[in-house]
């Protein structure tokens, strides 16, 4: 990744339609403290270079319900104002910061989305997608997965996520779709994490539990304690939240009693290891604790038909895999959607 395609996390923002006021929460170690306090558009302006006011205030008074919005300062910098309209008269989300390219901001170069399918085992119905970033697509590559970290792919992540889903149960009518996006340790340390979810949730009015939330174990090393309050939060504002990669590392029944979770997955290496009698007997086991903490379990990286046939047998609720279907973008996603029945 450049240096000049680099974001980082500068605070939060709120804007309120009514009084015409956006209010500037800036993190305390941000070299954009000046950005602080509570602004009309106007007392703003100087901040901002000439044709950034025109587009801050297109931003914050257009008709579409997600907010990206690209900002010059005066100063050179740049910034990036990232959120959600709770409903008319609300909007709000993160602050993030580039280093004054002339690039508009984004999370790297060429961000696509793509979503794999996650199918009923008991209906064969495709009833989520897992979220899965991707750079330079096409139909070659789009099984490589590009990682980088950035502290902008999260909340970019999704708002994408967020808006094909509410374009998903639009279009087919179908209150069971749910989507998947997953969130690291660094993630969670973001204060404005939370009212960004919030603000999609209610913005695009979507159901409880239909945006959800993967966390690992692993992902809440650095402060086990603040990442299961930011859980339960994320979990109070309507978002769903997955147990991700359980059974790798050092998977933990502590961990496991302590999150509010609402689904387990389990990890790609204990599905490759089915027909084993001892791999069988914990996944049966682990597929009946789900349930008793009224919990779903999917097996992720089901590559075979037979695979599907044993979960089945375990009790499993979904499965995601090669089997299944390959990540697919927004509109392919959207064709498999439009063809499959509700109920």
């Amino acid at each position: 990744m450049s240096e000049q395609s680099r974001q980082g996390y500068e605070g939060r923002w709120n804007w309120n339609a009514r009084s015409r006021r956006l209010a500037i929460d800036v993190a305390p170690r941000s070299d954009f403290g000046v950005l602080r306090g509570v602004w009309s558009t106007d007392g703003l302006s100087p901040l901002l270079d000439g044709f950034s006011r025109r587009r801050l205030l297109l931003g914050l008074e257009g008709a579409g319900v997600t907010v990206n919005c690209a900002l010059d300062l005066a100063d050179g910098r740049q910034i990036q104002l990232l959120g959600a309209f709770l409903g008319d008269d609300e909007a709000k989300g993160m602050l993030l910061s580039g280093n004054g390219s002339d690039d508009k901001l984004t999370p790297g170069p060429e961000l696509e989305p793509v979503y794999q399918p996650i199918v009923s085992i008991l209906t064969g119905k495709t009833v989520g997608f897992e979220a899965l970033a991707r750079w330079n697509i096409d139909l070659e590559t789009i099984d490589a997965a590009i990682r980088f970290e950035d502290d902008s792919l999260a909340s970019n992540m999704l708002i994408r996520a967020a808006e094909a889903l509410a374009e998903w149960r639009a279009l087919s009518g179908r209150h069971d779709l749910f989507v998947h996006v997953n969130l690291t340790g660094r993630d969670l340390e973001h204060f404005g994490l939370v009212d960004l979810v919030e603000a999609l949730i209610e913005g695009h009015r979507l159901a409880p539990n239909t945006l959800r939330i993967e966390l690992t174990e692993q992902a809440a090393l650095r402060d086990a304690t603040e990442a299961l309050n930011v859980a339960q939060a994320l979990k109070s504002c309507g978002a769903g939240l997955v147990l991700d990669d359980f059974g790798s590392g050092h998977s933990s029944f502590s961990w496991l009693a302590d999150l509010p979770a609402d689904g387990l997955k389990i990890d790609p290496e204990l599905i490759r290891r089915l027909g084993e009698p001892r791999t069988d007997a914990i996944l049966r086991s682990v597929a009946s604790l789900s349930h008793d903490l009224h919990m779903t379990i999917t097996g992720e990286g089901v590559e075979a038909l037979w695979q599907l046939e044993r979960l089945q047998g375990f009790g499993f609720d979904y499965a995601q895999g090669f089997a299944l279907g390959r990540p697919l973008t927004r509109a392919a996603a959207t064709e498999r959607i439009r063809h499959t029945p509700a109920d």
